[in-house]
């Protein structure tokens, strides 16, 4: 079944809008998108879907609230913001919700509900509680507690982990322009709009405006590191602009609007899904070709003779990334070694660990069981 059919079976739907959508240039909150994003939302609930939404915001409402023009620097005071506007926001959907018979729950999360385990499977188990009773969650990141998740303000991660926390079918992020196209459609008129992404290449993260972009598209980055890890866990993801009428009804009736990316066809578990996308990445393995291609055909672990090189300096039991050496993912997974164990063995064979290295000694550097794939 093609991507654009499969949107419209998508019963359980994340929404995420970003701030541009919800005020106007002035700053003031726009009431006449806000209406139309909620009325749209209430309708496709109507129709039997679960809908959630992930919605920034808080700052900006709180900067008008507090008759602010300029973003203070320092962090007390955007936080404080956060909890003003927090609060005046959730009033806004709270009417908006209600004039259409809805029922909506705030939820605050953090990268650290997402980083520990039991917080992951108890963040999951309230939203799909909050579903089962009818609700639309409004969900946002907790800026007001979140140091570093106020210095990312990064929702489009934040909803592509909500999709995966609870195994959403489809995720759509609102955007200010219509898609991924193949350049920078402000400066370059050639550019062309990609209806489908079926693989994200080091090609594609350079049209998004990766390190080595010489036309990126502001925030168009982060929205396909959001596409990584929904497809991967079996989520459909699309990019839409938010400026068109009814644009989330359009995207679930199967029409050709923005961008979609093809969920890959099996849902991970809720244990993989927190390995690959729930815990912070501690740095990069490169591969060379051959182990490259031993995962990707045969679910291969990473063994220490693959390795070409690596980043970070990360602690065995941390997270990491393993990348061909053209910068492609592969995979994602739980490394055994840390990165001063890791120089000692890196292309060599395991039977030679014993005289390399003290302590316990294990084959793998990422055991297959402790490793999602990602290609």
């Amino acid at each position: 079944m093609e991507a654009r059919e499969r949107l419209r079976e998508a019963k359980r739907v994340v929404v995420k809008v970003g701030t541009s959508t919800l005020v106007h240039a002035s700053g003031k909150p726009d009431f006449r998108r806000m209406d139309r994003l909620v009325r749209e939302i209430a309708d496709l609930k109507n129709e039997g879907r679960e809908m959630v939404l992930v919605s920034s915001g808080a700052i900006a409402i709180g900067m008008d609230r507090m008759g602010l023009r300029e973003k203070p620097a320092e962090m007390p005071a955007r936080q404080a913001l956060a909890a003003i506007g927090q609060f005046s926001l959730m009033t806004l959907y709270k009417k908006f919700f209600s004039d259409y018979g809805q029922t909506a729950a705030q939820v605050l999360l953090t990268k650290e509900n997402a980083a520990r385990h039991h917080q992951y499977a108890n963040s999951r188990n309230a939203l799909l509680e909050l579903l089962s009773m009818g609700a639309v969650p409004i969900i946002n990141e907790n800026d007001v507690v979140a140091v570093d998740e106020i210095k990312i303000g990064d929702n489009d991660t934040l909803s592509a982990t909500v999709a995966t926390l609870i195994d959403a079918d489809a995720l759509l992020i609102l955007s200010d322009i219509d898609g991924l196209y193949t350049a920078n459609p402000q400066t370059d008129k050639t550019a062309r709009l990609i209806p489908v992404v079926r693989e994200i290449t080091p090609e594609i993260e350079r049209m998004a405006g990766g390190a080595s972009s010489s036309f990126g598209t502001g925030g168009m980055a982060t929205k396909i590191e959001a596409a990584k890890i929904a497809v991967n866990t079996g989520v459909t993801f699309v990019i839409a602009p938010s400026e068109r009428e009814d644009v989330i009804a359009a995207v679930l009736a199967g029409d050709s609007v923005g961008t979609v990316f093809p969920a890959k066809e099996s849902h991970l578990n809720v244990r993989k899904g927190w390995l690959a996308f729930g815990k912070r990445i501690a740095g990069d393995i490169i591969v060379d070709e051959g182990c490259a291609e031993a995962m990707r055909l045969k679910g291969s672990s990473l063994l220490a003779a693959g390795i070409v090189s690596f980043e970070g300096d990360f602690s065995a039991g941390a997270t990491v990334r393993v990348l061909s050496e053209n910068h492609q993912e592969l995979a994602r997974g739980i490394v055994n070694y840390g990165a001063a164990e890791l120089l000692k063995i890196a292309g060599r064979q395991s039977r030679d660990f014993t005289n390399l290295l003290d302590g316990k000694i294990h084959e793998e550097v990422i055991h297959r069981d402790n490793m999602v794939l990602m290609v």
